[in-house]
């Protein structure tokens, strides 16, 4: 008898580690657009991922795939539901980093494992070893000394944790591959995103497009950056247990603490510094865990 999980795979753990590289270092991009508000700045992401990902769909011939899941009620819906949510959570993001909140931002995405952790074990019936239990425990620990600190941003931090673990646990469900289920999500967000486009060209500062190539070019950009790290994500989630890619994902807020103390050079208390060292030490655990449990050949 052995409480080992199933064999970790390779193509997802790979992809994983690549999304939330990017995202951590997102908010040091995130600099070069802070003078276009949030919902536009959204909205022109929006709209330069989705030709990006049809080029993708087209070179890797996946057009197919692509209308069998539009025509899919089912899979449309739950799409639609994930593309809301990672809509919100693009917007809440942007305008936390824009405004300074960077702490705000990284604790969001520290307190989004442990929703990983519950929506896992409670709704996909995943199980924990006994070490796994331990990183949990640590994690909690960490986040709740942090939230004792940040009561008036808590908001940007429940919001970015809730609506992440939910968009991703939709995706693992929906039976559409990566890359046509981003595109789907796109074309879904296209309309809003057109319309806050058009709506920001219509003020007196006009569109932060038409403003200069420079930062044209700076805004097209982020269809690069949304698009890749979000195929990455959509394709770990489908081959991981989700418990681990909740504790993978302790990556990203970590550089993007770094960033907040040395780019940003934002005030470190003692609160947030011992939440810090409680988080790394949950992932130090989980990790080792993983690394035994791969060398440890399953009881039959």
């Amino acid at each position: 008898m052995s409480d080992a999980a199933p064999t970790t795979d390779r193509t997802g753990l790979g992809a994983a580690f690549g999304a939330y590289f990017i995202w951590g270092f997102l908010p040091l991009y995130l600099i070069l657009v802070k003078s276009v508000p949030a919902f536009e700045f959204v909205g022109w992401r929006i709209i330069w991922t989705l030709p990006l990902c049809l080029l993708i769909v087209a070179f890797r011939k996946q057009g197919a795939e692509l209308r069998a899941a539009l025509a899919d009620r089912k899979a449309m819906a739950l799409l639609a539901l994930s593309a809301t949510l990672i809509a919100v959570n693009w917007v809440v993001y942007v305008w936390a980093i824009q405004t300074g909140e960077v702490y705000a931002a990284s604790l969001g995405y520290y307190i989004n494992p442990l929703v990983n952790v519950l929506l896992g074990t409670l709704l996909l019936g995943e199980k924990l070893t006994r070490r796994q239990w331990v990183a949990v425990g640590l994690a909690a620990l960490g986040v709740s000394l942090l939230l004792g600190g940040a009561l008036t941003t808590l908001w940007i931090s429940l919001t970015l944790a809730l609506s992440f673990g939910t968009y991703g646990l939709i995706r693992k469900q929906v039976p559409v591959g990566s890359l046509p289920g981003l595109t789907i999500e796109s074309i879904l967000l296209l309309v809003p995103a057109a319309a806050t486009a058009w709506y920001y060209a219509q003020t007196p500062a006009g569109s932060a497009f038409a403003q200069s190539t420079g930062l044209s070019l700076t805004i097209m950009l982020g269809g690069a950056l949304t698009a890749f790290p979000l195929l990455l994500f959509a394709i770990a989630a489908r081959k991981l247990p989700y418990s681990t890619l909740g504790f993978i994902q302790f990556l990203a807020p970590s550089i993007v603490f770094i960033l907040g103390l040395t780019v940003f050079e934002k005030e470190l208390h003692p609160a947030e510094l011992a939440c810090f060292a409680c988080i790394w030490a949950a992932a130090g655990i989980f990790v080792w865990d993983l690394v035994a449990r791969s060398r440890t050949p399953a009881a039959s």
